[in-house]
């Protein structure tokens, strides 16, 4: 069929498919190979809606965005002065680092995610041990083999450094008086596996609304980071060009797509069934699912979902906890509903597809280092774990043909859009606006 043709009727199918359940099934196979339903899917993932309400107060504060930003590339957050946020979230590589595994003062044994989005997830990590973003911001600060800090540290910085405490102020409010540091150690912060660390036996040295404060200060500058991530966004891909142009029937638009993309939307609707997971605009079903694929030698049993939902319910900044400022909203409520159990174990969070062509190597431990080698992978689930009692159903050899592999790429590839502020993309001059 020529081009002209094929999208014009393309068009058509897409733009009355939902109300128009009657159009013979021949005109569909020549058309997409989709049915009414999988066409109105394809409506349900574009565009991408406004940003959700925050999880903080300040979340859509620019002055905390500022601060936040500048936070986010500042090394001095770190034990040794060198590792910033920015040294894992690069914006030249799509906010990853482009290893299998992050590396910060050691390595680690799960690959970096993408900070694309980020405002629009569920749970933060690849085991959801976080129920908000600006929770999420404050684990890499104290992990040993990330930044290595700690929370009196970092509120010693803020308060220490003229610019920091201002911005800090101007948002937050009022620093505690950190100067006597018998009271406020210069290094402290809990260490519940290892009691005699000398940051817990710091930590524990304190009065319990000293421990307060400092971790006010610290949950604080967790808020300030979210909100610059926040600001990370990606809404404008050829896909979503294109699915606009269906919308308001502008053929220019339509020709946002390759014909190999447009071969590619085609499976990944219909065949492929990749929308099982990664469905609405996001990309993703925000949940977690175990694909069977074998670890890195250095973590081959991590438990994921399993240890993830552990470590959120005794987090005390999860979004029920007292430094929370949305304490009975959704997020908190969902606390509510989670269980752990042997089906969570090995199971791992879908991420989203946006801007995914940006971000290798792929899956939770970088196992797979290219996109041709995921569509491999689920053509063929070569090397894959054997299934157990708890193995999804969903998960079977797709069979791609290598054009097909081929088109589903030029699909994925139609999902980019990094376009943002550029502004945005490195460290500003001063926390302050």
């Amino acid at each position: 069929m020529r081009k002209p043709v094929y999208r014009a009727l393309l068009f058509f199918v897409f733009r009355f498919a939902a109300g128009v359940e009657n159009v013979a099934g021949e005109e569909f196979d020549s058309v997409a190979g989709l049915s009414p339903q999988q066409l109105r899917q394809v409506f349900q993932h574009s565009p991408l809606p406004a940003l959700p309400v925050g999880t903080s107060a300040v979340a859509a504060d620019p002055r905390a965005a500022r601060l936040g930003q500048f936070l986010f590339f500042d090394p001095r957050l770190s034990a040794n002065g060198r590792i910033a946020c920015a040294t894992c979230h690069r914006p030249e590589l799509g906010f990853s680092d482009g290893r299998p595994t992050a590396v910060g003062l050691a390595p680690s044994h799960r690959h970096t995610p993408s900070l694309w989005n980020v405002a629009y997830n569920r749970w933060y990590f690849w085991d959801g041990r976080a129920d908000s973003l600006w929770s999420q911001a404050l684990k890499p600060i104290e992990s040993p083999r990330e930044l290595g800090s700690s929370r009196l540290r970092l509120a010693h910085l803020v308060a220490a450094d003229p610019e920091l405490a201002t911005a800090y102020e101007t948002v937050f409010g009022a620093l505690p008086e950190l100067t006597d540091t018998e009271r406020f150690p210069p290094e402290g912060r809990p260490v519940a596996d290892d009691p005699d660390h000398p940051h817990h036996r710091a930590w524990s040295s304190m009065r319990p609304e000293d421990r307060t404060a400092i971790d006010r200060v610290f949950s604080n500058v967790g808020k300030a980071i979210a909100a610059y991530e926040r600001r990370l966004v990606s809404r404008n891909s050829p896909f979503d060009v294109f699915v606009a142009g269906l919308r308001d029937g502008d053929v220019t638009r339509q020709s946002a797509l390759s014909p190999a993309a447009l071969r590619g939307l085609e499976i990944f609707f219909g065949s492929g069934q990749c929308r099982v997971c990664h469905s609405g605009p996001s990309f993703s079903d925000g949940e977690f699912h175990d694909l069977r694929l074998p670890g890195r030698s250095d973590s081959p049993n991590d438990p994921g979902r399993f240890e993830g939902i552990r470590r959120l319910l005794s987090d005390p900044f999860n979004t029920r906890g007292s430094y929370s400022d949305r304490r009975d909203g959704p997020s908190a409520r969902r606390l509510d509903h989670l269980a752990t159990g042997p089906q969570s174990w090995g199971r791992f969070k879908t991420p989203t597809l946006r801007n995914v062509a940006l971000s290798p190597p792929y899956m939770h431990q970088g196992q797979l280092a290219s996109l041709s080698e995921v569509i491999d992978y689920y053509s063929t689930l070569r090397g894959a774990r054997p299934a157990g009692h708890h193995a999804e159903a969903i998960l079977v050899e797709r069979r791609f043909s290598p054009r097909q592999a081929a088109d589903l790429i030029a699909f994925l590839q139609s999902l980019t859009d990094a376009e943002v502020d550029p502004a945005l993309l490195a460290p500003p001059a001063s926390p302050l606006p």
